[in-house]
């Protein structure tokens, strides 16, 4: 392997690839030695999903980390948010075997420091792959521990169970003990979901569904990523079918959480922010709350009205959890249905989301679309792709035909977003695809459709 193909897996925040043609457990090695020389752990702790390759990549790279004179904790099967929370729980840096909603041949790692603090090209991964690239470099030898003294003295591996330990500390965090009885489908996509919710939901007054709750890598049913609405139908059609008061959708390593209310209609993720946005605002009043840019509009307005202050940032985790971490944020949520709390080391854990759903809904008569209505204000298009020969060229020629347009704003934290009093929109390039990703939001339909189609022909003219 070249640094040219290591560079293409190494992604902005995590590794990802295709196994084993792009990387293998000869790599996976490498990475946990070069983490643990990285972080300077002398302990850390490694989970994985249910795809074929997991245990494999996993178990080398935790021997790798061993080599290094690290003692390792292994947790094994586990969701996203559970392996932060061992590492919240363990304050210990963690490494995550999974490829997320990714087809079943992709594998990845994602990487965090002790306490759950992101680990993404600024805060590390860059020299994590640098030191990779060096091994391979040099024939990629078993590197020695950079410790004096520590040479021959490998680390322990050892095994422990965190699902108990991860299930208590949500339930401590939402009050469900009072709801009334509530019936929920959850597709958990042959993902962990099918691993984590059962513990989770276990002694609560809940009626649980299951639809595809089979730990299988290979995704039989439908991909495992509940942003593509063309895998949120099993789960609609199961809710009207059930006569259920709601519906529940996890991505592949269950760190993402999709609502669909009693009538099979999705429920916009800024709503749910803004509904747990609300319930966080009560728990800890004049607390700050983090969305990104793409969020509705809502977002802020919910957080004001509840009396707390809104910061908007940039798309990403990274950038979430490191506002989170500078304003000391209470909660952050994004469109893409990741939601982070201060409560969980800042990480992103879409089963507490689900959790505060649960408990809003239970703890009144009405149904869950009556609920949420509060908070879904606007007119959105939702994220839509555009593949374009040249990102900036089309991205100039947008902003030249509104920048002279009256009463419009233009500004750059995060592509283009441009701002009027009744709607706006932000064009997005993608960082690893020929793409631009545009989003609209007006006041009331006619308008978000007109403005929708007209950036789309800007983007997509010839």
């Amino acid at each position: 392997m070249t640094a040219a193909d290591l560079s293409r897996i190494v992604k902005a925040y995590d590794v990802r690839g295709v196994v084993p043609d792009q990387w293998d457990e000869e790599l996976a090695e490498l990475f946990g030695a070069a983490f643990v020389r990285v972080t300077a752990a002398e302990a850390i702790v490694v989970g994985h999903d249910m795809r074929p390759s997991s245990p494999g990549l996993s178990g080398a790279f935790a021997r790798g980390a061993a080599a290094q004179g690290a003692d390792v904790t292994l947790i094994g099967l586990c969701s996203t948010d559970q392996l932060y929370f061992a590492s919240g729980l363990l304050d210990l840096p963690g490494a995550m075997f999974t490829a997320s909603h990714n087809p079943a041949q992709y594998n990845g790692i994602k990487l965090c420091r002790a306490g759950a603090a992101p680990v993404g090209q600024d805060t590390g991964l860059a020299e994590i792959r640098e030191l990779v690239e060096s091994w391979l470099s040099a024939g990629a030898p078993a590197p020695v521990p950079a410790t004096p003294g520590t040479v021959g003295t490998p680390g322990t591996l050892t095994e422990r169970d965190t699902l108990t330990d991860y299930a208590a500390h949500l339930k401590s965090l939402v009050d469900l003990t009072s709801i009334r009885p509530l019936k929920v489908v959850v597709d958990a996509g042959n993902g962990m979901g099918g691993h984590t919710v059962p513990t989770v939901f276990e002694g609560l007054p809940l009626t649980l569904v299951p639809m595809y709750f089979e730990l299988d890598g290979t995704f039989p049913n439908h991909e495992a990523n509940p942003l593509d609405p063309a895998n949120l139908v099993d789960l609609q059609a199961r809710v009207v079918a059930e006569g259920a008061d709601l519906g529940l959708a996890f991505d592949g390593d269950a760190d993402r959480c999709f609502v669909v209310d009693e009538r099979g209609e999705p429920v916009s993720p800024s709503a749910i922010t803004a509904l747990v946005a609300a319930r966080e605002l009560a728990k800890h009043p004049g607390g700050t709350v983090i969305h990104n840019l793409i969020t509705s509009w809502s977002v802020p307005e919910v957080v004001r009205e509840n009396g707390g202050t809104p910061v908007r940032t940039r798309v990403g985790h990274s950038f979430i959890k490191a506002e989170m971490a500078r304003t000391g944020a209470i909660f952050g949520g994004e469109h893409s249905a990741h939601y982070y709390f201060r409560d969980f080391w800042n990480a992103d854990t879409g089963m507490l989301a689900a959790l505060h759903v649960l408990a809003a809904l239970g703890g009144q008569d009405g149904t869950l679309s009556a609920l949420v209505s509060s908070y879904d204000r606007y007119a959105g298009s939702g994220e839509i792709n555009s593949t374009v020969p040249d990102q900036a060229a089309r991205t100039a020629a947008v902003r030249e035909s509104f920048a002279a347009r009256p009463d419009v704003t233009l500004d750059d934290l995060d592509g283009l977003t441009v701002t009027s009093s009744d709607w706006w929109f932000n064009l997005r390039p993608s960082n690893t695809e020929p793409l631009l990703r545009l989003n609209v939001e007006a006041r009331d339909e006619p308008t978000m459709t007109k403005l929708r189609d007209e950036v789309l022909a800007l983007i997509r003219s010839a």
